[in-house]
């Protein structure tokens, strides 16, 4: 029977049951080897206390500080009891609390001058952080014997502090690590021997003992270089191998046919392309031109042209023979794109879309005697959406198996499998961080050889960050704004501290409406019966745990999100009462919808209330202010996209981030930094720094299931391009890795089935 490594041993075997399984259910740890990986996030220091100013709230933290003053309070007429404990590090206080029964032990414990380890979670109470019912370790005693043997062995050391959950403390998860470290010795090194001893690393084994238990902080730092290098290099080398049977794949060139629908085109532009937008066409035109598939991110400001470039890269395919898909995530954006797309072209453009409300002359059926993806006079662009009726569905479906269709447009419904193109030569995916791998490539699937891919994005997302610093993506970059564009001012209002500046936000609106401009109002919820159902499921609770979480919790982490039928109807009564003010939400009609943006952008309304079905494409350049109620509750991407609504024309835009959020919570500082900038990438950038790049390799969009683990995308972009060079270099050599067996083991463990069926698709 062949024997399992120490590395591959389950937790169960050496931890027991109950511990394996909250490793298991809440951290991810099954095996030995899962767990000699789950590294400190830092290390604590005798003599030297944690700064209690800067703990992140709604966290789990550890805190290593001193008790500066502890007492009981009573409650309910002296029935309830409430122990308080202030504590120091020298600059800052942090309190705890504990309630009831919980309240005996640390009484007795907790003395004034006592010092020790707390764990639990960040809240705030009366505007005051705080740890409730945490648990804790002392880490000085009374006996003097047993002082100073507890000194001498603490003294110098570096504790590690794990990343913890509340079921499973720091400390907690330290001893269990002593329990496996022996098994530390089997780790498979996947660093070929020439590459470990030319850059002096030091061995897996030892790196693996040096970031768990160090002695020194040159230990944590050797260990540190080791292991970010492991995950840099591994990554790099399963992409390397990736891109290298990328460009075995064969793809249909398509190259330049002068006198074809792109020169017609750009002969008829009323205005000059700028240097930005050719560099950027220029670069994808190359990519076009090669027989392997095109795999391009361009990413630009909200109106930076990108539609455009996009759209002369499809006349480009159209001219040399091939359809062309442009996959939008709503139809609002489809449609929008439909419009814009036939509106550019001009002429040059055969509209499916209008030849269904217009006749046709006598005996002439759309496209009668082209070429197939189009001609020299035009080609044929087709819209393609869930909600079309049966003829004109079955009419477009006809027209892309044909080749009728040269441009495409759809939503979702271009994956169906009964979809069928006659020659896709081209993928454009607009807004891609609201597409997953999979919906991409059943577009991709569709042509008869691989299409080129182009994915657009104003904000990419941190995975998308993250494959772009790989190297995965080829990536082109519009950053540079047309002229006539105008400035969006972006300020924070704090409703909650301080309700005058949203009077004073509503007093802008109003003030825009009045110059003859237009607002929009943004709020998360839509606030019908639906939502209303979903918020009373599960709401029952104990009496005491309930009395106790509204003790620690925040007023505005209470209540649900704002929502736009409750909102609009406050505003039309009382600071905007006036004003036409209207609601626009995902659940009304299609025609309601439609007919609501039409008014909107004919001016005849004034205040536009919505949830983000106006994220994207919806382009009003008369609007120039928007207030994002209960801004706190999006992302960092979807605020950038908002907020990209006003400022499209040659008035300047004004943006105000609504958020009744804590002064010092991560939410406030993220809603600082948008505020902060308009660079998309810069945006999501902070967005990576603080919710990570999700699995490099997989379907995660956050750090849940992240590959990462000592790796910073974002700090460590000089190692992920050194390992890269390496990785091209090996797999040159060496595809198969059959000479690199511990390198193949270590591809292997990374990629799972989902993670390699996933790398495939691209």
């Amino acid at each position: 029977m062949e024997r399992v490594s120490a590395f591959d041993e389950p937790l169960k075997k050496l931890l027991g049951g109950p511990t394996a399984k909250v490793m298991a259910d809440h951290l991810d740890l099954h095996t030995v080897g899962d767990l000699l990986h789950h590294y400190p996030r830092r290390y604590e220091e005798r003599g030297r206390l944690t700064a209690l100013t800067d703990l992140p709230l709604d966290e789990h933290v550890t805190v290593v500080a001193q008790v500066a003053d502890a007492r009981v309070m009573t409650f309910n007429g002296g029935r309830g009891r409430r122990l308080e404990v202030t504590l120091t590090d020298g600059s800052g206080r942090l309190q705890l609390v504990f309630f009831g029964h919980g309240v005996h032990k640390p009484h007795k414990e907790l003395l004034p001058g006592r010092r020790a380890m707390f764990a639990g979670k960040v809240s705030v109470f009366n505007r005051k952080l705080q740890l409730a019912h945490p648990t804790y370790q002392l880490l000085d005693v009374r006996d003097e014997d047993e002082a100073t043997e507890a000194a001498d062995a603490f003294a110098g050391q570096l504790l590690p502090i794990y990343p913890a959950c509340k079921q499973l403390d720091s400390w907690r998860i330290a001893k269990a690590v002593d329990t496996v470290l022996p098994g530390a010795g089997e780790a498979v090194d996947p660093l070929p021997a020439s590459l470990r001893d030319g850059r002096g690393f030091v061995s897996l084994p030892e790196a693996l003992l040096k970031i768990h238990r160090p002695h020194t902080k040159a230990d944590v730092a050797a260990a540190r270089e080791r292991l970010k290098w492991d995950e840099a290099f591994v990554l790099q080398v399963a992409l390397a191998r990736r891109r290298h049977s990328d460009t075995e794949l064969p793809a249909t060139a398509r190259r330049p046919v002068p006198g074809g629908l792109l020169d017609a085109f750009d002969a008829g532009l009323p205005f000059t392309l700028t240097d930005g937008q050719r560099t950027v066409t220029d670069e994808i035109f190359r990519d076009l031109a090669t027989e392997h598939p095109m795999h391009r991110l361009l990413q630009g400001e909200v109106g930076s042209g990108k539609t455009l470039v996009a759209l002369r890269a499809m006349l480009r395919v159209v001219d040399a023979g091939g359809q062309t898909a442009l996959l939008a995530p709503t139809e609002v954006l489809a449609q929008q794109h439909h419009r814009s797309i036939t509106e550019m072209m001009g002429e040059l453009a055969e509209n499916w879309g209008l030849w269904r409300e217009a006749p046709l002359d006598e005996g002439r059926r759309p496209g009668d005697g082209r070429a197939l993806g189009g001609s020299h006079r035009g080609t044929k662009v087709v819209l393609l959406t869930g909600s079309m009726g049966t003829a004109a569905r079955r009419q477009a479906l006809l027209d892309l198996v044909t080749g009728e269709a040269g441009i495409v447009i759809g939503t979702h419904a271009l994956i169906e499998d009964k979809v069928k193109f006659h020659d896709l030569g081209l993928v454009v995916v607009d807004e891609q961080h609201r597409f997953g791998v999979e919906q991409r490539d059943a577009l991709r699937s569709k042509g008869k050889q691989q299409p080129h891919l182009l994915v657009m994005t104003a904000t990419p997302i941190p995975r998308t960050v993250a494959m772009t610093v790989f190297g995965d993506l080829e990536t082109s970059v519009l950053d540079q704004l047309p002229a006539g564009r105008s400035p969006i001012a972006s300020h924070v209002v704090p409703a909650k501290d301080k309700p005058h500046f949203l009077d004073r936000a509503w007093e802008r609106v109003r003030e825009e409406a009045e110059g003859g401009h237009q607002a929009y109002v943004v709020c998360p919820r839509i606030g019908d019966d639906t939502d209303e159902a979903a918020e009373k499921k599960g709401k029952k609770r104990d009496d005491a745990a309930a009395d106790a979480a509204a003790d620690a919790a925040d007023d505005a982490e209470k209540r649900p999100p704002l929502a736009v039928l409750d909102i609009a109807a406050q505003l039309a009564r009382g600071p905007l009462a006036g004003l036409r003010v209207e609601v626009l939400h995902g659940r009304m009609p299609p025609d309601e919808k439609d007919d609501v943006m039409r008014r909107f952008a004919a001016g005849r309304v004034d205040v536009l209330v919505a949830t983000t079905v106006i994220e994207v494409g919806v382009n009003v350049p008369n609007a120039t202010a928007m207030v994002i109620m209960d801004a706190d509750r999006f992302g960092v991407s979807q605020l950038h996209q908002l907020r990209g609504r006003v400022g499209r024309g040659s008035a300047p835009g004004l943006c105000l981030l609504v958020s009744e959020a804590h002064e010092a919570s991560p939410a406030r500082a993220r809603l600082s930094a948008v505020a902060a900038t308009l660079d998309g990438f810069e945006l999501s950038r902070i967005d990576l720094e603080q919710r990570r790049e999700g699995d490099v390799l997989g379907q995660a969009q956050s750090g849940v299931r992240s590959s990462l683990r000592v790796l910073s995308v974002i700090d460590d972009e000089e190692v992920i391009a050194a390992a890269r060079e390496e990785a091209v270099r090996i797999v040159a050599d060496d595809p198969a890795l059959e000479r690199l067996p511990e390198l193949r083991t270590a591809l292997d463990a990374l990629l799972d089935k989902d993670r390699e069926e996933y790398l495939d698709k691209g």
